[in-house]
């Protein structure tokens, strides 16, 4: 519906939102699942390259860092043109990278095709996807995301079994060619991402938030024009425009001074640690479950189990996420979601048989999909939605290095040792340890966080807090005075009688 000129309209918390949150299931699913379901290739690229663990891992690894590395152009692009554009263009270059790469001939041509080119469209996928759900949801945002992050088990769930399907009858060459087509398919569901309208959600926030320390400024501004001579103004605009520099024209579509905000520093260094062993065990459990002896359908299917248990997990822990005992400490809940991830991955070496692994496999697809629900609102809950958009770049860069290395250092572990579980171990590890920082860190902000209200409610309460900075400005200001000579003196003292007159009054 049409709305009021100058008024942004607020979250419809459904309507035509429940049909974005399809397009974000479409787009997000193949962001997150598509690197993952290529692990059912990696077996034979490597015997057909003649590479090792280490080399084979880099294409996943360098898919999952561009798409995460990218997060900030993919930002500022959603910035620009909104994300609608983004997504459609993103799908266009993910069906153009796997096309190019069924026709490569060395293993750095996929580096190139299947990790820069496609993980680059997937990136254009993936962030778009997430910021429009904040726009459309408020109230409901917790459950949104726990349905749109369902699409990733559910296209994983479905790549893994087709993928094999594909590779029995096409080959890897015909597969990608394949797989290039089905990734048009994020084109369409770009096209659902109707904007709400001229001004979006996050604006209205903004301006709720910050609308009176804006509307200060701006009178300010009007008031020091129409004091100052008629001729200086322009001359001064001028100047101020050929002194804006790089970083106030980047600062305008990437906040940096979230680098300030203790919440989201703390969000950012457990993610960072947290995805070095994030990705690796999912890359390497089919390539596992075959070095073990287990055929290669039974090893795609323990894709496929993981897939279904993240999909009944992701919506359940929106649900929980979104309840009134979990949503105002919901950052706990993440945290713990982290640590029983990695204590999955720290068990997986006992699992000796195709049951274990399959218990382990469930296990992880609840841990995972725990964690992928709550990935992108816990950092809403400690930003807001205003900022949501800059965050999820900066958070996205950040992390790209550790996703990069991750799954190569799993890699190197295997070509060294022989054996996967000190990759598990590994992985389980640094993923306990991210968990109980996050936890602990967690715990010291709301601590922090509800010591700054308390102070802040007992200075508005208090008037003797009020008169007592109206006293320190007067004193720093008799010292300015006393300092400038003798030439202020008559000004000095017709201060003292004001003085005298505000403390009669």
């Amino acid at each position: 519906p049409p709305t009021k000129a100058g008024q942004a309209p607020s979250p419809p918390d459904g309507g035509w939102g429940w049909v974005v949150v399809f397009g974000a299931f479409i787009s997000i699913g193949f962001a997150y699942a598509f690197p993952k379901g290529l692990a059912i290739f990696f077996k034979e690229i490597q015997d057909f390259f003649g590479t090792s663990y280490g080399e084979i891992a880099w294409v996943s690894s360098i898919m999952l860092a561009t798409t995460y590395g990218a997060g900030p152009i993919s930002s500022i692009l959603v910035n620009r043109y909104g994300s609608r554009p983004v997504v459609m263009f993103g799908g266009l270059l993910c069906g153009v990278g796997m096309i190019s790469a069924a026709f490569c001939t060395s293993i750095l041509q996929l580096y190139i095709c299947v990790g820069f080119i496609t993980g680059f469209g997937l990136a254009l996928n993936l962030q778009p996807s997430v910021i429009i759900i904040g726009k459309y949801f408020l109230k409901r945002r917790p459950i949104a995301n726990g349905l749109a992050m369902a699409g990733s088990p559910v296209m994983l769930c479905t790549l893994a079994p087709l993928n094999q399907f594909l590779f029995d009858n096409f080959g890897w060459r015909g597969s990608f060619l394949i797989l290039g087509a089905i990734l048009l398919h994020c084109c369409v569901a770009g096209a659902l991402f109707r904007p709400i309208g001229a001004a979006t959600a996050s604006v209205k926030t903004q301006v709720t938030e910050e609308g009176k320390d804006v509307l200060k400024g701006k009178i300010t501004e009007d008031a020091m024009e129409m004091s100052s001579p008629t001729d200086v103004p322009v001359k001064n605009k001028t100047e101020e425009e050929r002194g804006k520099d790089c970083c106030e024209k980047i600062n305008q579509y990437l906040d940096f001074s979230l680098f300030k905000h203790r919440g989201f520093l703390i969000y950012l260094i457990g993610n960072v640690l947290m995805f070095l062993g994030f990705f690796a065990p999912i890359v390497f459990l089919a390539p596992y479950a075959k070095h073990t002896g287990i055929d290669e359908y039974s090893a795609a299917f323990l894709l496929s189990i993981l897939a279904i248990v993240d999909m009944v997990a992701r919506p359940t822990t929106g649900i929980i996420a979104n309840s009134k005992w979990v949503r105002p400490r919901i950052q706990y809940f993440f945290s713990f979601a982290i640590a029983f991830n990695g204590t999955c991955h720290l068990l997986c070496p006992l699992a000796s048989s195709y049951m274990g692994l399959v218990v382990y496999s469930g296990f992880y697809g609840l841990a995972f999909g725990m964690v992928c629900a709550m990935l992108f609102e816990t950092l809403m809950d400690l930003v807001g939605a205003a900022r949501f958009t800059s965050a999820v770049g900066l958070v996205t860069i950040a992390e790209c290095c550790t996703i990069l290395l991750g799954p190569p250092i799993g890699g190197i572990l295997i070509d060294t040792f022989g054996d996967y579980k000190y990759m598990f171990i590994k992985c389980g590890a640094v993923m306990v340890l991210a968990g109980t920082f996050l936890f602990v860190m967690n715990y010291y902000n709301y601590r922090m966080l509800a010591k700054e209200e308390k102070e802040r409610k007992a200075k508005e309460e208090d008037p003797k807090s009020v008169r007592t900075e109206n006293e320190s400005r007067n004193n720093n200001w008799n010292k300015d005075t006393a300092q400038d000579g003798p030439e202020l003196e008559p000004l000095k003292e017709e201060q003292e009688e004001i003085k005298k007159e505000m403390n009669g009054t």
